[in-house]
């Protein structure tokens, strides 16, 4: 439910992407007198059975996978560890470039794969590990061989980790109004509206699309965000990959906060989202 909602607060699509969009539809043939134009970001939730092909693309005649139909919407991937891992590990190099490259004897086709991966993952077998009132009945090992299904490099392409916790039946009953997309998306779009305007000269998009160079010019940090950054990379272990992606976060942070700098609560909360990163996840 959390995934499908997500799509209802990114921002709006814009012509070009609606366009981008629609061809990739149109050549997978999902297309027709209905939907002639994707005008919604799509969303995308393949079963874990799903072979290499299926999520990426290919076959005797080239044709868009999962990770393409995603173009600038949303991939989930439910059950995550439960992913064959050789499929898997093809989802790195879309995740980095935003492409995927099929090569065939006869013809070599590119095709666009700039989306939001989401993946749902129970925290061990049982499902019970962290739970406040039920026991889990995995051993470490279990737990060990679990997590990893998943490898460190695709862990280093997936910027926020996050505990979900059991939700407690007055809170699924409640009838009170919580906050409704609209107000939130609007918070994104005036988010997005800074990164446009910061990156103009840039020809960037988005946070996401920050290269090194980028990163090292507008995700400056003062003496205490870099401290703690610091100490975050010697206890949680940080590649560059996961440095880079810490930083690009808390700039998105500082953003939908409005803040013109990088300030250390920002890297606070970005470091936070590293849950997988740690030696024993909670």
């Amino acid at each position: 439910m959390l995934a499908r909602r997500l799509a209802t607060i990114l921002p709006s699509m814009s012509l070009a992407e609606a366009l981008e969009t629609t061809r990739i539809h149109s050549v997978a043939g999902l297309t027709g007198a209905r939907t002639a134009v994707v005008t919604s970001r799509p969303f995308r939730a393949p079963h874990h059975t799903i072979s290499d092909v299926g999520l990426i693309g290919g076959g005797q005649i080239p044709m868009p996978g999962e990770v393409s139909l995603a173009h600038h919407g949303i991939l989930f991937l439910d059950e995550l560890p439960e992913f064959r891992r050789h499929v898997l590990e093809v989802l790195r190099q879309p995740l980095e470039d935003g492409v995927v490259t099929i090569t065939r004897a006869a013809m070599s086709v590119t095709f666009p794969a700039r989306l939001t991966l989401v993946g749902a993952m129970n925290p061990c077998p049982c499902g019970q590990r962290g739970h406040p009132e039920k026991t889990c009945s995995c051993t470490p090992l279990d737990v060990k061989k679990y997590l990893s299904r998943l490898s460190g490099p695709l862990l280093d392409r997936i910027d926020l980790h996050v505990d979900v916790p059991p939700v407690a039946y007055r809170e699924l009953a409640s009838t009170s109004q919580e906050e409704a997309s609209a107000p939130i998306q609007a918070r994104v779009n005036a988010a997005r509206s800074l990164q446009q305007q910061r990156y103009t000269a840039e020809g960037l998009y988005c946070n996401a699309h920050m290269r090194p160079k980028h990163v090292q010019a507008y995700c400056q940090l003062d003496t205490n965000g870099r401290q703690l950054l610091a100490a975050a990379m010697g206890r949680l272990g940080l590649s560059a990959r996961g440095y880079e992606r810490v930083l690009k976060v808390a700039r998105t942070i500082a953003d939908l906060a409005g803040a013109e700098a990088i300030a250390m609560e920002h890297v606070a909360e970005a470091i936070q989202y590293r849950s997988l990163d740690r030696d024993v996840w909670p």
